[in-house]
């Protein structure tokens, strides 16, 4: 797969939520977000640009109820969408990692795109709100992308009392590893398993 096509869009309409992502892996960073919760919206942003990531998402979702739904169909969306960019995934490196510090946090995820889906998530917060939104979504955000994009995904806390900063340190670290693990291996050139696929 050339890098100029490594793009892919989902859209996914319930009757609790209507939502499109559109990603290219290729891109600059440059991002279009627009959901009802704010704090997901600036952690989407960090994907965009940490990752290196042109990214478009829109999600309309029963926020009066609370965002859960709206947070896990966007995992779910943007998984899809990443997946589809991936394609095969020929030459690229497959594992990426990143141990991120922001402030008094520090935040290791490590990811492999290896057609399982698997999460592992030892970030311990309380039950509590960064602005509208509830600290327990981000968990349910990373389970859903992992599981649609079908990646292993673990995120580990190592330090950290502030709640936004363990959280957008998370989303950082995680759009590090992302990068890491898309680009292309120039040593390797086929498909990175020694089955000759992933899954």
């Amino acid at each position: 797969m050339t890098a100029s096509a490594r793009r892919g869009a989902f859209e996914r309409k319930t009757r609790e939520t209507k939502i499109s992502a559109a990603i290219d892996l290729d891109g600059s960073g440059q991002a279009a977000i627009d959901t009802p919760l704010p704090f997901l919206s600036h952690m989407l942003e960090q994907i965009a640009r940490h990752g290196a990531f042109d990214l478009e998402v829109h999600a309309e979702g029963d926020t009066e109820i609370d965002g859960h739904h709206t947070t896990e169909d966007v995992g779910i969306v943007l998984g899809t969408a990443f997946r589809r960019a991936l394609g095969d995934a020929k030459g690229i490196r497959r594992y990426g990692s990143a141990t991120l510090p922001m402030d008094e946090t520090l935040t290791t995820v490590a990811l492999d795109l290896c057609g399982r889906a698997f999460f592992v998530w030892r970030v311990q917060l309380p039950k509590a709100k960064v602005g509208e939104f509830d600290t327990e979504l981000a968990a349910v955000f990373f389970e859903a992308f992992a599981r649609s994009a079908a990646v292993n995904l673990h995120i580990r806390l190592h330090e950290g009392e502030n709640l936004h900063h363990i959280i957008e340190s998370c989303f950082k670290a995680f759009a590090r590893a992302l990068r890491d693990a898309t680009e292309f291996d120039p040593r390797a050139p086929g498909i990175p398993s020694t089955k000759g696929t992933l899954a």
